[in-house]
């Protein structure tokens, strides 16, 4: 219970992953602002228009506000099953090869790590591609000189490592080191990939519509401008402190909808990307580690003969 209690309380107090310093001015500014109207009041300046309150019915601001929101988390929880697709469809491919693609001269191994090596790249370079970063050196240790200069070129880095795998399992096919029902199981985990990754660019590109936007800030701005008129004449001196907490409610809400609304970034409340990516780097390099109990197809041919 008292952990419990010590964790509820922390957590009200957390300033990180908080919109606050987002929107500090705006509550400093709705709190001096309705400071200003009780004291117009205290000196019998005509400031108290409770019929104001009719301007923007609170129902109305506040189902916008709840409509924004909802977009926004579902764009974020999208963004995460995306991620999640790509996690479990890497985990499933390097599986495969692992254990699936036979080894038939000795060099083999080598090239089966240099494909899954690549599946790590292809995580990496969408979370470098949904951010619209370069090309770097996280990439450096996950695949060969050339393959890394020539990456940098590109205007898609994960098609092209996408390509690269590909190419790996059509090459091992042609050598009969798979048979077709493996290649198309292998190569529909890739298209997946792929979707996953025209998912997330959907979700990049397809940004709330401007106009909305702009709409509901105009709304926000407007309903605590008119707020200290309505209430002035009932609280008094009070008036200040509640137009404060009004703020603190509203443009928090709507600066939520903002940061989620694209959650591959560095925010403390996007996609935790780099530890997904570093998660998926790990499992490939314990998959490394374990040797498979299989027969190459020559050596279970012998055998029969």
């Amino acid at each position: 219970m008292t952990a419990k209690k010590l964790t509820w309380t922390s957590t009200i107090l957390q300033v990180k992953g908080s919109v606050m310093k987002v929107i500090y001015r705006h509550i400093l500014w709705c709190g001096a602002f309705g400071f200003l109207i009780s004291l117009l009041y205290h000196f019998d300046v005509p400031v108290s228009q409770p019929i104001l309150g009719n301007v923007i019915p609170s129902i109305v601001l506040g189902l916008l506000l709840v409509f924004r929101t909802n977009t926004a988390y579902e764009r974020f929880w999208e963004g995460r099953k995306c991620w999640g697709s790509i996690v479990n469809n890497v985990r499933n491919l390097a599986r495969q090869i692992w254990v699936s693609v036979d080894e038939i001269s000795p060099e083999d191994k080598d090239k089966k790590i240099t494909a899954l090596n690549l599946l790590a790249a292809f995580a990496v370079t969408t979370k470098l591609h949904l951010r619209g970063e370069a090309v770097n050196s996280e990439l450096e240790d996950l695949m060969p000189s050339t393959k890394y200069i020539k990456l940098k070129i590109m205007n898609n880095p994960p098609i092209e490592v996408a390509f690269w795998i590909e190419d790996y399992l059509q090459e091992q096919y042609h050598r009969n080191c798979l048979n077709s029902y493996q290649l198309t199981s292998m190569q529909e985990l890739l298209n997946n990939l792929v979707d996953n990754l025209g998912a997330c660019e959907r979700i990049l590109k397809t940004p709330m519509p401007l106009a909305y936007a702009i709409h509901l800030k105009q709304l926000l701005i407007l309903y605590c401008f008119l707020l200290p008129f309505q209430i002035v004449e009932s609280l008094g001196w009070w008036t200040g402190l509640i137009a404060s907490l009004v703020g603190f409610t509203l443009f928090g809400i709507e600066a939520i909808g903002l940061e989620i609304e694209n959650p591959f970034g560095y925010d403390a409340n996007d996609l935790q990307l780099d530890a997904i990516c570093e998660t998926m780097k790990r499992n490939i390099d314990d998959l490394i580690t374990l040797t498979p109990n299989t027969r190459s197809s020559e050596e279970e041919s012998n055998i029969t003969n």
